[in-house]
């Protein structure tokens, strides 16, 4: 049996309290657990005021909780609170260091890299910052296993590069990527490094004083938390130099009629008035992973994965995309011969079992592998071995449904 596999535990999510529902969709948005849904309520019914401009009860509640959600927030990933910056979600993140970094930073025959399977918000940013700037950009090309190849990563980083750009773990095919050696190069030759931490941060246990990238970012809604809320974490030097990206309350230090200085970092990034409810969600969230246990979670991911991989490449037809369960997290993607993804998504929702179907906002990665859409299904804390026996079953029927 999976480390997880209690039917306790899934009690624990309302939103999978619904007859015969399988939820396999968790790399797009994770269910919330009522002690999340607990932690907004209270916010709202007991501390509910803005944070930082006022002095009244109220309002020093709310800012007291919010910044100590900075603090759990910061302290999962093992870095400063000093140096997080709260965000809508890691698209923000990643569009924060393009942006206000890039713009600053990346000129004409600069080079930036990022690789083959980027989610496109690692990846759009880029092409604008490049097209923007007369920069160019590179890509580090994926195999037919879904691994980087890193053969001519030397090569991208001769000419003068500023930044490496890569997703720590794939949205689309769920592989794992070796981002400590691609951080060890990229700095060897004086690029910085961004992670988009937006599917490792909720699987692994993600240590960013470890690793020594530059910039990671992730979201809240990928791990247990409400929507609306990411973070930016990086190294403090950077957020220094970096201008704000939005003007408003809260980022300036002074404004007069013949211009504005900027407040300190973290706030200089964090114009108008935070989403307060959904920090102190995410912290709690946060909570409730470490009290699961990161690597308990890594060895239930791992379980149901294999588990999937082998069922599903046992049908014929089927084809999984993406590395061996050792190489990747919770996420299976596969398609079936003659049958389109979006169709076997179909049948899979009338047998009750909800899972992703489409390029999953990975369109050159799914070019790459010269198909057009993929069915994938995603894993987490509350799924049960059994219900992977499900996804099989569904997936059996659709090939009956339409091949007979």
């Amino acid at each position: 049996m999976a480390v997880l596999a209690d039917t306790a535990l899934a009690q624990e999510f309302p939103a999978l309290d619904r007859e015969g529902l399988v939820y396999l969709d968790s790399s797009a948005t994770s269910q919330t657990p009522r002690v999340v849904l607990d932690a907004m309520d209270d916010y709202y019914t007991h501390h509910r005021g803005t944070v930082h401009r006022s002095v009244y009860p109220l309002a020093a509640e709310a800012t007291e909780l919010f910044e100590g959600a900075r603090e759990r927030i910061a302290r999962f990933v093992n870095w400063g609170a000093r140096e997080t910056i709260l965000t809508g979600n890691a698209s923000e993140a990643l569009n924060l260091v393009a942006y206000s970094w890039g713009m600053t930073n990346v000129g004409p025959g600069d080079r930036v890299v990022i690789t083959e399977m980027e989610h496109h918000s690692n990846l759009v940013p880029w092409q604008i910052l490049a097209e923007e700037k007369g920069a160019q950009l590179r890509y580090i090309p994926i195999d037919r296993s879904g691994r980087l190849d890193l053969s001519g990563l030397d090569r991208l980083l001769e000419r003068p590069v500023k930044i490496v750009a890569l997703t720590h773990m794939s949205n689309a095919l769920g592989t794992i990527n070796p981002v400590e050696d691609v951080i060890r190069r990229a700095h060897a030759v004086g690029a910085l490094v961004l992670l988009d931490g937006a599917q490792s941060v909720p699987h692994l246990d993600v240590d960013v004083r470890a690793l020594d990238c530059d910039f990671l970012a992730f979201s809240g809604h990928k791990m247990l938390a409400p929507t609306g809320i990411g973070a930016l974490v990086a190294k403090r030097e950077h957020l220094e130099a970096m201008p704000p990206l939005f003007g408003g309350g809260e980022m300036i230090r002074e404004v007069k009629l013949s211009g504005s200085t900027w407040n300190d970092v973290p706030f200089k990034f964090e114009a108008g008035t935070m989403n307060i409810e959904g920090a102190i969600a995410f912290a709690t969230a946060i909570d409730y992973l470490e009290h699961v246990g990161m690597d308990a979670l890594r060895e239930h991911d791992l379980e149901l994965s294999t588990m999937a991989i082998e069922k599903l490449g046992a049908i014929p037809g089927v084809t999984v995309y993406g590395p061996p369960p050792a190489e990747r997290g919770g996420i299976v993607s596969f398609t079936l011969e003659g049958i389109h993804a979006h169709d076997v998504a179909a049948v899979l929702d009338q047998e009750g079992i909800a899972v992703r179907a489409g390029h999953h906002c990975t369109m050159p990665l799914h070019a790459k592998f010269g198909i057009a859409a993929t069915t994938r299904a995603s894993f987490y804390i509350y799924n049960l071995p059994e219900e992977v026996d499900r996804l099989v079953q569904g997936v059996k029927k659709a090939k009956q449904v339409f091949q007979g």
